[in-house]
């Protein structure tokens, strides 16, 4: 036996393909010019994944606009927008370097999803021999899709979370169904709730709990034995090689973070400043029992808005010393965020997304063995 380890969900895309994405969304290309670099993308994806000795792996959402607008757009710039939706929503995020990342806006219902994950993971599953997982956007991300004062004529906001929760629901399962061994839902949000920008309105409305209920509609829908596999994963944003949360404390989210009733949760810790204050936070409030799974806590053991490889050893330091804090049985390695998780990402810090991807591998596979060295250390 060896600790579990299992990779967020993006990966950087290939210049090649962003340059593909940009030119289809002058039309300057076709749609099947574009499948044709995604596919590709995938492919190489999960290849060079496996060669890393990853136990479990994924297409590095080469196909995805984004984690967080796969289901309503073909990609980021807004090509191919779902019904009822308009382009100029809320800000989703302000990062610290000053780019933001903007929703679209609800206009009208019934509100459905135009892509389901479930979409990408049947093209890709054929290109793999592992297990393979698959990440999903939370509801809790898309109810701000939903004016914050204003209402809809015709379709008030309880009719629309109406609708999300069971497209949501409706996402994960055919996941499986496809064939996900794993299943992830992206929370990024739950930390930047706890941040009050002036200039994101969203942010200084205390929505935390609310996120929380909300995801637990979903999630409660499946069985004990389903949300064994179901996770969440949290992190301060990872985008352009820079972040919007990562000043807020754990201790403001992890208490209620803890209450969805998933049975893993992967964490941003490799950057945090002080590592072992979270662990001991996670140690406190992380579950043995919710309702029904026990709750494990995958840390964050590699950088990826850092270029620098991180060594073995040091996944295994960390693993090792976490383990003082969470039981070994609920102990878990991952990466502290998706390696790209917007489709248009330049990666500054990296010089290039071509380099990026290749130092992206190089980490996957720094923290696979550091997992094998500390499950030999803690005796598993």
């Amino acid at each position: 036996m060896t600790l579990p380890t299992e990779n967020v969900g993006s990966m950087p895309r290939p210049a090649r393909l962003q340059e593909a994405i940009a030119a289809y969304d002058k039309e300057d290309i076709s749609h099947d010019d574009l499948s044709k670099q995604q596919d590709a993308a995938c492919k190489d994806t999960i290849e060079r994944m496996e060669a890393t000795g990853a136990p479990i792996v994924s297409d590095g959402e080469q196909r995805a606009s984004s984690f967080a607008t796969y289901p309503i757009t073909d990609t980021l710039a807004g090509t191919g927008l779902a019904d009822h939706l308009a382009a100029d929503g809320q800000y989703f995020a302000i990062f610290d370097d000053g780019h933001h990342r903007q929703l679209p806006r609800l206009t009208g219902g019934p509100f459905r999803y135009k892509t389901f994950a479930s979409d990408y993971l049947k093209k890709s599953k054929p290109y793999a021999t592992k297990p393979m997982k698959q990440a999903v956007i939370a509801p809790s991300m898309l109810c701000l899709l939903y004016p914050l004062d204003d209402n809809i004529d015709g379709y008030t906001r309880e009719q629309f979370l109406a609708d999300l929760c069971d497209e949501a629901e409706k996402d994960i399962r055919q996941a499986f169904d496809a064939g996900a061994a794993r299943v992830s839902i992206d929370f990024t949000e739950g930390r930047l709730a706890n941040k009050n920008d002036p200039r994101n309105p969203w942010t200084g409305r205390h929505m935390l709990e609310q996120f929380i209920e909300l995801n637990n509609r979903v999630i409660d829908r499946f069985s004990a034995e389903e949300r064994t596999n179901i996770g969440i994963h949290t992190c301060p944003g990872g985008d352009m090689d820079s972040v919007h949360s990562a000043e807020v404390d754990y201790a403001e989210l992890l208490p209620s973070m803890f209450q969805m009733n998933a049975g893993y949760f992967l964490m941003q810790l490799a950057s945090e400043k002080d590592k072992e204050y979270v662990y001991k936070l996670v140690g406190e409030h992380s579950r043995e029992d919710a309702n029904g799974v026990a709750q494990v806590c995958f840390i964050g053991v590699i950088n990826p808005l850092d270029p620098t490889v991180e060594t073995a050893e040091q996944v295994e330091h960390d693993l090792v010393t976490a383990s003082r804090h969470i039981p070994k049985e609920r102990l878990g390695a991952t990466d502290d965020c998706g390696f790209s998780p917007f489709s248009i990402d330049n990666k500054p810090k990296h010089g290039s997304p071509d380099l990026a991807r290749d130092i992206a591998f190089q980490k996957i596979a720094a923290r696979v063995e550091g997992v094998q060295r500390a499950s030999e250390k803690l005796g598993l």
